[in-house]
């Protein structure tokens, strides 16, 4: 075998501990601030990616949303624009794939609302779109990237950024899914 298997898996939960030691609190209390806020003004969470991001978007609408909900804890109205997956293909196949994100917000998008945008790059053109039309609308923006960063990490109210090597999409969305079981365990311990 060209590859030792027992080293690369500790190479990986080397790089994985690193970046969880360069967690910032801060940011992190930010976003759930944020969340609150979002939650007291009677806003809706819109949470948005693409790929292994889509999968987080979901699994962070599932936590936060029924998860909470059905123990009673808090009650988040929170939406993954990703999980439509005739609306997604319908707007990509008539419009474009730019457009995904940004037609299912025209219109509905309310400045009291929350857009959770989730990219590893930053760059990629459906957040990008969604993201200023947010901006534009005045409606609050929690970008989750990693690499350098792109747009999203200039563009945003909140940043979570994993400054992961350029290509380790892995351990980027390892981040993210952690900072969502963040939130998820944070309402669990905090309010029952």
């Amino acid at each position: 075998m060209p590859l030792n298997i027992k080293q690369f898996v500790n190479n990986y939960t080397l790089a994985l501990k690193q970046l969880l030691d360069k967690i910032d609190p801060n940011v992190i209390e930010s976003i759930l601030i944020l969340l609150e806020e979002t939650r007291v003004a009677g806003g809706r969470v819109y949470v948005i990616g693409n790929g292994g991001s889509a999968a987080t978007a979901s699994h962070m609408v599932n936590d936060l949303g029924a998860g909470l909900r059905r123990r009673n804890i808090v009650n988040f109205d929170i939406v993954s624009l990703a999980d439509n997956t005739p609306v997604c293909s319908a707007i990509s196949n008539d419009v474009g794939y730019d457009n995904i994100f940004y037609l299912q917000l025209k219109g509905l998008l309310k400045a009291k609302d929350l857009l959770i945008a989730i990219s590893c790059s930053g760059d990629s053109a459906n957040i990008v779109k969604a993201v200023e039309y947010a901006q534009t609308i005045r409606a609050k923006v929690i970008g989750c990237t990693g690499f350098s960063g792109g747009f999203l990490k200039n563009n945003c109210d909140i940043n979570y950024h994993v400054d992961a090597p350029k290509g380790d999409y892995g351990l980027v969305e390892d981040m993210h899914m952690i900072l969502d079981h963040i939130f998820y365990s944070y309402y669990i311990q905090t309010r029952t």
